[in-house]
This record gives C-alpha cells, sequence and structure tokens, in this order.
C-alpha cells in the first residue's frame, strides 16, 4: 500500500521589522553594586523615569531622576533588572547588589 506524502514549506514572516528605540550612550555603574548610589549616564542626560524589577517581575523601585543619581538604599542584596526611560526611549539591564 503506498501512500501519497506532501509537504509544504513556509517562509518566516516577520511582522513588524522596527527595532526598539534604546537610550544612546547607556552606561550604569558600578555594577555589581556595594553602596547606597548607581551612576546611570546616557548621551543627553536627559531626565530618566527608572523601574527596577525583582526576579519575579515586581516592580520593587520606581523613580525619576534629572541627575546622574540613583539612591539604590532600600533594595536588599540581590539580582535586579534596572530599566530606565528617556525620551521615549528605553534600555533594560541587570543590577546585582551585593
Amino acid at each position: 500500500m503506498a501512500l501519497p506524502l506532501f509537504t509544504f514549506g513556509q517562509e518566516l514572516v516577520t511582522v513588524n521589522d522596527a527595532k526598539p528605540l534604546e537610550v544612546k550612550g547607556f552606561k550604569m555603574y558600578p555594577n555589581p553594586a556595594y553602596g547606597e548610589e548607581v551612576y546611570i549616564t546616557t548621551a543627553s542626560n536627559g531626565n530618566k523615569q527608572i523601574q527596577v524589577f525583582d526576579v519575579f517581575g515586581e516592580v520593587v523601585l520606581r523613580d525619576k531622576i534629572a541627575t546622574n543619581t540613583l539612591n539604590i538604599s532600600k533594595l536588599v542584596p540581590g539580582v535586579y533588572v534596572l530599566q530606565v526611560t528617556e525620551d521615549k526611549k528605553t534600555m533594560t539591564r541587570k543590577l546585582v547588589v551585593k
């Protein structure tokens, strides 16, 4: 008994090729952080909205800064995700607090 076998090829089609807008010149230091402050600089050094997430995805710190200094004294030692938004552009990085 012979059964015909048909295969159909599919091409990968992307709907949205737009790359996310990232903050230019982004730097965060020190990382890992040992003190109560982290410095966040960008090319324009404008006002920044900061969100810090824990490993469960919960927001543990929310702040708006006009300088390059973020106070992290309320964070317990651990690994976090830092999200910086400036001029409708967003950058996400891992932050380690010791």
